[in-house]
């Protein structure tokens, strides 16, 4: 299995989320755990560069908001 490599870029109003395959099944996972039972609107996860994301990442926050 290869590593998750996720990357963001954001710039004029447009965030850009590439990643490798195994990068995208961690973001899936990471979005059907917010939309699991038992958690509540609000909660959110936080993936920062250099830990989550690959270095020079923008920050990005996923956040459960049920009523939208």
């Amino acid at each position: 299995m290869d590593e998750p490599l996720i990357k963001v870029q954001s710039s004029a109003g447009e965030t850009l989320i590439k990643a490798n395959a195994e990068g995208l099944r961690v973001l899936a996972e990471r979005l059907l755990e917010l939309a699991g039972p038992g958690i509540r609107s609000g909660h959110h996860l936080h993936l920062d560069a250099g830990v989550d994301l690959e270095d020079g990442s923008s920050s990005l926050v996923l956040e459960r908001a049920d009523s939208l």
